[in-house]
């Protein structure tokens, strides 16, 4: 079974990934972010590494899903490849930081890829606003997010709202600035009930 984490930067998706495969006893699957080679560039110049950025990552998150396929145990992903092109990369696009020849490079490219990639089980989306994504960014620190602008966040908002509410599987939405998961044990309950809820037919 393939479990997916979807969510704006900073909304806490590793953190419930992380607390969801210790409870249920699943795999986890985490982005490599900090592997990725042109992340630091990117944030320092958006336009130029944008399509060298979202290349990589697709074919790093390729390699995820076909990993993913060949396992018999459960699988939960932090960040799945819908939503590294649906969003990230049409949002570059639609800010001008892709070319429409670059894009349409890129999405014919997606195009092949997707004609052997599933969607997941089961899609945990955590929503939050700008004023909750933005504070959490700023507490974790990280030197490449500080050039992060409102903008950029606005665009992915808007973005994961429109897939999500067209987004053909099963999806739990989880409103993250309301539940402190990771320090409040009745929050995470509330998230595990809606899982137990939904895969295993419990509370219905």
């Amino acid at each position: 079974m393939h479990i997916g984490i979807a969510g704006n930067i900073g909304c806490g998706k590793t953190t419930l990934t992380r607390m969801l495969a210790a409870h249920y006893g699943w795999t986890p699957k985490f982005e490599a972010v900090t592997y990725n080679p042109y992340l630091e560039d990117y944030y320092a110049d958006i336009p130029r590494w944008s399509y060298n950025l979202e290349t990589y990552f697709l074919a790093q998150r390729l390699k995820d899903v076909m990993e993913i396929a060949k396992h018999e145990d459960t699988i939960i992903q932090d960040r799945t490849i819908f939503e590294g092109v649906e969003i990230f990369v049409r949002n570059n696009y639609l800010m001008g930081n892709l070319t429409e020849r670059d894009f349409n490079t890129y999405m014919e490219l997606y195009k092949v890829v997707m004609s052997s990639v599933k969607y997941p089980d089961l899609l945990i989306y955590i929503r939050s606003s700008i004023p909750h994504l933005v504070s959490q960014i700023s507490k974790r620190g990280r030197d490449y997010e500080k050039g992060i602008s409102i903008e950029y966040l606005t665009g992915l908002n808007d973005l994961y709202e429109k897939w999500i509410a067209s987004y053909p599987g099963k999806v739990i939405t989880i409103e993250g600035d309301n539940l402190d998961f990771e320090n409040r044990p009745e929050d995470f309950a509330l998230i595990t009930d809606r899982i137990d809820a939904q895969l295993f037919g419990l509370f219905q």
